[in-house]
């Protein structure tokens, strides 16, 4: 096994950069598709529901490659999981550029492209997680910006592309692209502990039996329930934002530029918000984040001005990016690092549920109402549950950590 002085030591720090770029390069799978709406819908004469149902079957294929390529991390380590995902995505998107329906077009985003992308999200944010122990909040918040850092670098790009080449076009570059970095990068990931079978550095953790009287099956779906609710929410300004600015009449480059913004401003929250979780704990942090998303989402309700949009992308962007790895953090402080890969899976399938419901749910309300204002409304009452969850938790191992301090004082 692996010792404490492996931890949070300059090569881990070299490990999180070159696992930072994977994941920025990697999370053009997951953004691409959302910059591309209008052009695919108006290339199939499809409705913004059925186009916004690729966005789901791509998260849908990042939620299922979590789980199983986070299983694969476990057992072979990183590199191979890495390898098959930069394969899938690049294929993927040369796919999806020569579909010849919309329904082919799904299947290559899912099966493929949403599979790939999962490579260089959990599966690597659990990677990281195993190189520190006193800074494990901030670098894991650190790595899991690298799908926010894609989507404040490919849109701008993607909507440029598009408009002088067409979607096709891009997709094609997309995964030539992906294919001739990914993998390279990953082989810059290969030193394993001890340079042996796979053996992440070991650390502490505490059962959930112990700090919170549920076993930990339990807890792991408290933790989907949050991260679907969660990010059912967080889906309606993060996909539907593009297509939003041009029914306003602002079109798909002020919508593009919008999406940038809020991301790129969802790197600074998620970095903050590493550095709260190594000083509150995952599950605080997971409860401010989940109130500030709530009401940030609030004022979408009430403007719908070019300006207002820009600031309140921005204040969106700015305080829910903390939300997604407050669940890595959680698996890492209740469950063995052993079980890292999977467990994070699983939270992050389940974050990527929501996105995939969410954005099908947005696209469903906008056809039958013809305005996204009830969509809004929606992601405020998802919110809530998501926000329900976390105080409960937290109450809960304070109730329980009060009823069991005097018999821990006698023994």
């Amino acid at each position: 096994m692996t010792h404490g002085k492996e931890t949070d030591t300059p090569y881990s720090w070299l490990r999180l950069a070159i696992s930072l770029v994977l994941s920025a390069i990697g999370g053009v799978g997951m953004w691409a598709i959302v910059v591309m709406i209008p052009a695919v819908q108006k290339d199939f004469g499809a409705l913004r529901a059925d186009v916004s149902l690729a966005y789901t079957a791509t998260m849908l294929g990042f939620g299922v490659g979590g789980i199983v390529l986070g299983r694969i991390a476990d057992r072979q380590g990183i590199v191979p999981t890495l390898i098959l995902g930069g394969l899938s995505l690049g294929l993927g998107a040369v796919a999806a550029a020569y579909a010849p329906t919309l329904w082919l077009f799904g299947v290559a985003q899912g099966v493929l492209i949403g599979f790939g992308t999962a490579a260089t999200f959990g599966p690597l944010v659990a990677d990281v997680s195993h190189w520190f122990e006193r800074r494990r909040g901030i670098a894991v918040a650190i790595c899991a910006s690298g799908n926010y850092l894609a989507g404040a670098i490919w849109p701008p790009i993607i909507e440029h592309f598009v408009r002088t080449d067409g979607w096709r076009a891009t997709y094609v570059g997309i995964g030539l692209f992906g294919l001739a970095t990914t993998i390279p990068l990953a082989l810059a990931l290969r030193r394993r502990a001890h340079g042996g079978a796979f053996s992440p550095p070991t650390t502490k953790t505490v059962d959930p039996q112990q700090a919170l009287g549920m076993s930990a099956e339990k807890l792991q779906v408290l933790i989907a329930i949050a991260g679907v609710a969660c990010c059912v929410a967080m889906s309606m300004p993060q996909v539907h934002i593009v297509a939003y600015c041009v029914d306003l009449g602002f079109g798909v480059a002020r919508g593009a530029e919008m999406l940038s913004i809020m991301l790129a401003c969802g790197i600074v929250s998620r970095v903050l918000s590493g550095w709260i979780a190594d000083r509150m704990g995952g599950l605080k942090t997971l409860m401010l984040g989940s109130a500030l998303q709530g009401l940030s989402l609030v004022f979408y309700l009430f403007f719908d001005g070019l300006t207002s949009l820009y600031i309140i992308s921005a204040i969106f962007g700015l305080v829910q990016g903390g939300i997604v790895p407050s669940y890595a953090i959680i698996v890492r402080e209740y469950f063995p690092a052993s079980q890292a890969g999977a467990r994070v899976g699983i939270a992050i399938s389940a974050t990527l549920v929501g996105m995939a419901g969410g954005g099908w749910m947005a696209g469903q309300i906008f056809d039958l109402t013809g305005s996204y204002r009830l969509a809004f409304a929606n992601g405020v009452l998802w919110n809530m549950l998501n926000g329900a969850v976390a105080f409960w938790l937290i109450r809960r191992a304070a109730g329980f950590q009060a009823a069991t301090a005097p018999l821990a004082a006698r023994s």
